[in-house]
């Protein structure tokens, strides 16, 4: 068994609802277990600003997938969700499963990187990595408590479950 870390978000739809899911999902996945999900956060949009707040989570599983294997599967919970790549980054979605990190793997080809390059650039994924695993260290970059404490969380919030 491999740990992993998965970020969820999405604004488009029944947020609270599909983010569920998506964890429920992500627990039902061959040789895998959820171990433990964040709460969701209400976040501002990154990159694309003209668009609605989104909500955050991340989930810790333990997995036999390898890395490719895991991402096609989340690939596969998004679609199932409605999710529709059309190649406009950034925008609105119903949800957007990122695999984050994998114990002990360090991966970089053209369908995935881990860990993933742009952790340290955002406070909605590493508000919800923190409160499942403040001390995993993110080869190069520093633990995710680290990085949270230089992020810049104005607009994020915690929703009460």
């Amino acid at each position: 068994m491999t740990r992993a870390f998965v970020a969820l978000g999405g604004n488009l739809g029944d947020t609270r609802t599909i983010l569920q899911q998506a964890l429920d999902a992500l627990g039902m996945l061959p040789g895998t277990r959820l171990v433990a999900q964040s709460r969701f956060y209400r976040t501002p949009p990154w990159g694309l600003r003209e668009q609605p707040a989104f909500l955050n989570a991340a989930a810790e599983l333990d997995t036999v997938l390898g890395p490719h294997e895991l991402l096609d599967a989340l690939l596969r919970i998004e679609r199932d969700a409605g999710r529709v790549r059309d190649g406009e980054r950034w925008g609105p979605r119903t949800l957007d499963l990122d695999l984050l990190h994998m114990d002990g793997l360090a991966l970089h080809d053209e369908r995935l990187t881990l860990p993933h390059p742009r952790i340290a650039e955002r406070a909605f994924v590493l508000l919800p990595l923190a409160e499942l695993a403040p001390d995993l260290e993110l080869s190069g970059q520093g633990t995710v408590s680290v990085l949270l404490a230089k992020a810049d969380i104005a607009g994020c919030e915690p929703l009460h479950q």
